[in-house]
């Protein structure tokens, strides 16, 4: 008997109808990091001790922001932290160190997209004002249509190392048998339902 069930796993390991074998573990979580600004995101800048240089700014196509006195900056791809020292160190050529302390505060999320597809019922891009996990985004689709492989849906990532595939088992996150791999997607991706 257990000989035939070792015999079984080997067969649908062969046949691509085991489990997933992949590390989810290595998959990065957004919400262990800084927000990183994107184009359309709402900034609200304040230069302490100077109101004539704080201002409200949106992030623009190109990723810029203007400032009063400083000009354009760039902003996209940057966390608030990164952006408050570049804008501090731009005003210390005009204003007093002491003076040129800036706060950063994120107003408005509107960069933060991601893209349904395939065998869903409503797929398109997405944006949401929070980070959104793999079932979420499926219930933002409204669900997977009775085309779809539940067992084989891929997010299609891309990261400094170029396009990758990240397999999911829908079935398996619905079931809570491995919540894992109820991923949570980075701006950018697509989420397909073959």
């Amino acid at each position: 008997m257990r000989l035939t069930g070792t015999l079984l796993a080997l067969c649908l390991a062969a046949t691509g109808c085991g489990p997933i074998s992949y590390d989810y573990s290595k998959e990065p979580d957004p919400r262990n990091h800084e927000f990183v600004i994107g184009a359309s995101d709402g900034l609200k800048i304040t230069v302490w001790k100077n109101p004539e240089l704080s201002t409200d700014a949106k992030v623009r196509p190109d990723g810029t922001i203007t400032m009063p006195l400083i000009g354009d900056v760039h902003a996209a791809g940057r966390t608030p932290g990164e952006l408050k020292l570049e804008i501090g160190k731009k005003l210390s050529n005009f204003v007093k160190s002491d003076e040129a302390t800036v706060t950063i505060a994120v107003t408005e999320v509107n960069s933060y997209r991601f893209t349904v597809s395939g065998n869903v019922e409503h797929g398109g891009i997405f944006t949401s004002k929070y980070y959104v996990t793999v079932a979420e985004a499926i219930a933002l689709a409204g669900g997977l249509n009775k085309f779809a492989d539940p067992k084989k849906l891929v997010i299609v990532r891309l990261d400094e190392h170029g396009r990758r595939r990240v397999p999911i088992d829908y079935n398996r996150i619905s079931s809570g048998e491995h919540p894992d791999e109820n991923l949570v997607l980075i701006s950018g991706d697509n989420l397909f339902a073959p």
